[in-house]
């Protein structure tokens, strides 16, 4: 998107926030607020973020057991 388009959307939601009540402004900066949080997947290592990727990479080819078969072979370790 080019600047000038990114300035009037500013503009236009700065005219939005000001008539917005509390929840929408505390919802907006909420959404703020997490944008700037580092984001947990790149704090991992990268080992394990190949191996995530290689795991979904599987089980999106078919490769891997379905979670009713797991459930029925081992719900007795589930149980309280």
């Amino acid at each position: 998107m080019d600047p000038v388009a990114i300035k009037e959307m500013r503009k236009e939601v700065k005219k939005y926030v000001d008539k917005a009540d509390g929840k929408v402004v505390k919802m907006l900066y909420a959404m703020l607020e997490a944008e700037q949080e580092d984001d947990w997947w790149d704090k991992l290592p990268k080992k394990i973020q190949a191996e995530i990727d290689e795991a979904l990479t599987d089980l999106d080819k078919g490769n891997g057991i379905p979670h009713e078969t797991v459930m029925k072979k081992y719900s007795k370790w589930f149980t309280k």
